[in-house]
């Protein structure tokens, strides 16, 4: 608990509400209960409520999440700033890369201590494409200044977002590693696995950096061979994002026998439905839904790239080459075909989730650096 007095502010800057309440309502409740006054800045939708009922303060900010638009990105940093006017945080804890390059440059010249979470480079970094190649020299130039600074500290999720950082030249000392934002363990337990045709579940946006369409012909060619096996897909197409799917594609899976849920609310219940996890992305921070998969007792298959190999080892699943259906396929049909080993990896899934990213060792790792910045102001 901090010391007697007025409560220090902490304020939170996130592209949306919904992100914030899936995302980061754990640690902000750990703050709250430490002594923080904890305020959100966020693009307001439908959390506004649930933001409000925990003891927080909200803030709307303006906010276009992939957009390129000067204009946009100068009205969200002109919005953070007059927050930092009104309330003067002495901490600011900004999630994602976007919200972390705009609210940094809102906190310029404030007397404010700021974490920087990197959860994932996102499209300019993992993309091959023409646009991505072509902004992303100036936004590395624009991310070691902002990260650099002596008032900056850089949260990420994995090793290999730490050695990205440390290419760039953000210096060693001003990165700090925490795994992620934990998994709920209460509410995501090991269920016995459905009876019936083996299901594979797949929980994320659908966009081409998660992977879909390998993830797509990774189903294509087992039913060529044979292997009879259900796809279900949770999740939404993003429009704000480059890689997003088209709704032609969505008809197309849906005719080849996808099951193409939308958004679910109850994700405990679907992965109680569903044998095998599986995220076949590009690159993640430390992917939630595989969080939520081994929490839930399930074995995962993923791609062998940063952040997802932080969750699925040798002994909790299979990782393959990315964007290879053929790998993916022969992943998937030997748990498939083995409820041995799926059984064995499921159990040790959940061991692993217990062990390392539990939502309130998660929730007290974040604390405990906040304190740390307020002793080094004081």
């Amino acid at each position: 608990m901090l010391a007697s007095g007025p409560r220090p502010r902490l304020l939170y800057v996130v592209s949306e509400d919904w992100y914030f309440l899936s995302h980061r309502l754990p640690m902000a409740r750990a703050a709250r209960d430490a002594g923080f006054d904890v305020h959100v800045a966020t693009h307001v939708q439908h959390g506004a409520e649930s933001i409000r009922r925990e003891g927080f303060t909200l803030h709307g900010i303006p906010f276009e999440r992939g957009k390129l638009s000067i204009g946009a990105g100068l009205r969200t940093v002109r919005a953070v700033r007059a927050i930092h006017d009104d309330i003067h945080p002495v901490l600011a804890h900004h999630v994602s890369l976007q919200p972390a390059v705009l609210a940094s440059m809102a906190a310029l010249g404030r007397d404010v201590a700021c974490v920087n979470a990197v959860t994932g480079f996102g499209f300019a970094f993992t993309s091959t494409s023409l646009k991505a190649r072509a902004i992303r020299p100036a936004l590395s130039a624009l991310l070691r200044w902002l990260l650099g600074r002596p008032s900056s500290i850089t949260l990420v999720q994995n090793p290999d977002d730490r050695a990205a950082l440390l290419a760039l030249h953000v210096p060693a000392d001003r990165i700090v590693c925490i795994a992620g934002s934990g998994v709920d363990l209460e509410r995501f337990t090991p269920t016995l696995e459905p009876a019936g045709r083996i299901t594979v579940g797949f929980v994320g946006r659908l966009l081409a950096d998660k992977g879909v369409h390998t993830l797509v012909e990774a189903h294509r060619l087992l039913k060529q061979r044979g292997v009879d096996i259900a796809l279900q897909m949770a999740g939404t197409p993003d429009p704000a994002n480059p890689s997003s799917v088209t709704e032609m594609e969505l008809r197309q899976w849906r005719a080849a026998g996808i099951s193409l849920l939308g958004h679910v609310e109850d994700i405990p219940a679907f992965w109680a439905s569903t044998h095998i996890a599986v995220l076949p992305s590009r690159r993640e921070g430390l992917p939630k839904s595989l969080l939520e998969a081994a929490a839930s007792g399930r074995p995962m298959v993923a791609s062998d790239v940063p952040g997802c190999r932080e969750v699925v080892g040798p002994t909790t699943g299979l990782l393959v080459r990315v964007d290879d259906p053929k790998a993916l396929a022969d992943a998937l049909e030997t748990l498939a075909t083995s409820r041995e080993l799926r059984l064995q990896m499921g159990a040790a899934a959940r061991r692993d989730a217990e062990a390392r990213f539990g939502d309130a060792r998660i929730a007290r790792e974040t604390v405990a650096l906040y304190q740390k910045l307020l002793s080094a102001r004081a």
